[in-house]
């Protein structure tokens, strides 16, 4: 009873993870249509701006603010400075452009932090609690399911409840009638890589603590997984991602502990092919994309 709860519990912290950086995902496809392939370095690059606040400072919120605060201004910039200036005729431009952005930022980040793999404190155990005589989760494991509650319960209201996510959703599904409504779809589409890129960042701070440590391609698996995750949820639904993360988590979790890390990517793509088969749009996805 104790292996399965902390399987379980460990799955679904893999899954919080998963199902953040998918949101990113969701996030940026949802405001500019765009499948952002440079999403895992742009969230590597602020993660490394926040390592370096941590070992400054010794806090781990300060990191947690400052990853935010860099994924925003990544995020400003790459929109502002590269993709605003891609030819949308065809969606190939904005994917081989990313794919560039890519070798570059990992190409600086190698020069400027070397390719070793630096570890990230946590300011919470990674030990298991005990109930009642029986290990459920760790503190750590409990601080993630925290933030990531509160950064979906936070884009739910904005896209639900204020005129900025309306106006973000009315550029998203048709920028032409947005114009003419008054909404500025250009500054819509900027905040939505900014927030996507804060959203991404903060996935991988959570991550890397977990993993290896943090290097220049620290984002490239996490953005396989999330990428993954969210075509089948659904590329148009935070809900989607949500819960196709934490499942998609649990999933990996059980299979590579019964058969080892080989065959766990092996189990997402069959998963991924299957969907494909039976709902190309992803599961929670309520219609289809649109091609524009």
């Amino acid at each position: 009873m104790s292996t399965i709860l902390l399987l379980l519990g460990a799955g679904l912290a893999r899954g919080a993870v998963f199902a953040l950086f998918a949101l990113a995902l969701v996030l940026i496809w949802r405001a500019t249509r765009i499948a952002n392939f440079a999403q895992g370095a742009m969230a590597v690059a602020s993660a490394y701006l926040a390592y370096l606040v941590l070992v400054g400072t010794g806090s781990f919120l300060l990191a947690i603010v400052t990853v935010l605060v860099a994924g925003a201004a990544i995020g400003f910039g790459m929109e502002r400075g590269l993709m605003r200036f891609v030819p949308s005729r065809s969606p190939l431009n904005s994917i081989i452009v990313a794919i560039g952005a890519v070798m570059v930022l990992t190409g600086l980040l190698g020069i400027l932090f070397g390719a070793d793999y630096k570890p990230i404190a946590v300011p919470f155990s990674r030990e298991p609690l005990e109930f009642g005589g029986v290990a459920v989760v760790s503190p750590y494991t409990l601080f993630v399911f925290v933030v990531v509650a509160v950064v979906v319960a936070g884009i739910a209201v904005l896209f639900t409840r204020t005129s900025l996510g309306l106006a973000m959703r009315a550029s998203a599904f048709d920028d032409e009638v947005a114009r003419l409504n008054g909404v500025r779809v250009s500054r819509m589409r900027t905040i939505g890589w900014m927030l996507s890129s804060a959203v991404g960042g903060l996935a991988v701070l959570l991550a890397v603590p977990t993993e290896l440590g943090l290097g220049p391609h620290s984002g490239d698996l996490l953005f396989v997984n999330a990428f993954t995750v969210a075509i089948i949820g659904g590329l148009d639904s935070p809900v989607g991602a949500v819960v196709a993360g934490l499942l998609t988590g649990v999933l990996l979790t059980v299979v590579t502990t019964l058969w080892g890390a080989t065959v766990g990517p092996i189990a997402i793509l069959i998963l991924l092919v299957v969907v494909l088969l039976v709902r190309p749009q992803g599961i929670f996805s309520l219609r289809k994309a649109r091609l524009a």
